[in-house]
């Protein structure tokens, strides 16, 4: 609408159709007359750029973010098949839900924090020297220094960003691996729709 008056005008029609016509219940509460940046609608957010668009609201992804750090959390003693399958089935769902939004960058930098975290899990679960030496040497890391990374004392998140589990659990290795990521699902979906 132009104003809005003529928004709650239309509102105001609406409400009495919607009830009267249809037998469906609006719930009071949460109808309002806002601008469309203010509007919150089934996990959707709205922005204006020359026509309006769809964009992921913020709590929903706060949400998502909470749920992959329920699923990556070090300490649930998951293995990694039952940690993979419960990752692709919630990654896939909540692309698909979600890709009518604009999220490409959205995705990127989620799926940075994300590999990230599986990081930290390989790293917790290699616990001993000898297997963190192990993994990293066959994973093509020079014996020198993966004896000095294997030894090291700083925590697993701060490790999860290290050139050393860069560039030995790359994010190919991830995919091969079987993990599934935001990026790819939302370029999928898109390709699909």
């Amino acid at each position: 609408c132009k104003s809005k008056r003529a928004a709650a005008r239309t509102m105001g029609s609406l409400v009495p159709y919607i009830e009267g016509k249809l037998f469906l219940k609006v719930n009071r509460e949460k109808s309002a007359v806002a601008y469309i940046k203010n509007v919150k609608f089934l996990g959707y957010s709205f922005y204006v750029k020359r026509e309006c668009r769809l964009r992921i609201h913020l709590k929903s992804v706060e949400k998502m973010r909470s749920k992959i750090r329920e699923l990556t959390s070090r300490s649930n003693g998951w293995g990694n098949a039952r940690r993979k399958e419960a990752l692709k089935q919630y990654i896939t769902g909540w692309v698909n839900y979600f890709k009518l939004a604009d999220m490409k960058m959205l995705m990127i930098e989620t799926d940075e924090w994300y590999r990230r975290r599986l990081r930290m899990v390989f790293w917790k679960q290699w616990k001993r020297v000898r297997t963190r030496l192990a993994n990293l040497t066959k994973l093509g890391i020079a014996r020198s220094k993966a004896w000095e990374y294997a030894n090291t004392r700083k925590g697993y998140w701060h490790i999860a960003n290290s050139w050393i589990l860069s560039t030995s659990v790359t994010n190919d290795r991830l995919k091969q691996a079987g993990y599934v990521f935001l990026t790819d699902c939302y370029l999928n979906a898109r390709k699909l729709n």
